[in-house]
């Protein structure tokens, strides 16, 4: 007998207490999905999940490739996800969960 590693998924106490989502809600059913191959419903469920996968494979090749504008690089994709996350999460305060 297999078990799913959605029955390992974290609740939210911040939904939990106050009834929405909070700015991480979604993340890991995202991942989830992206391990099954359900790129258009990952992104759905969670668009940073993506380009905050990016963000830490960059950082981890920057870290060890030292390259000349990575940190440049690194404060616009950081900023580039953040803007992703807040503009997701008040989609999901005016129009409801995904």
């Amino acid at each position: 007998m297999f078990l799913s590693i959605t029955e390992y998924l974290l609740n939210c106490p911040f939904k939990k207490h106050l009834g929405i989502e909070c700015f991480g809600c979604g993340f890991q059913r995202s991942v989830v999905l992206l391990t099954e191959g359900k790129f258009l419903e990952s992104i759905k469920m969670y668009p940073a999940t993506l380009p905050m996968f990016c963000l830490w494979a960059f950082v981890a090749a920057h870290l060890y490739f030292k390259f000349e504008h990575g940190a440049r690089v690194i404060q616009f994709a950081f900023i580039f996800c953040t803007l992703i996350i807040i503009t997701h999460f008040i989609y999901k305060l005016i129009y409801g969960t995904t």
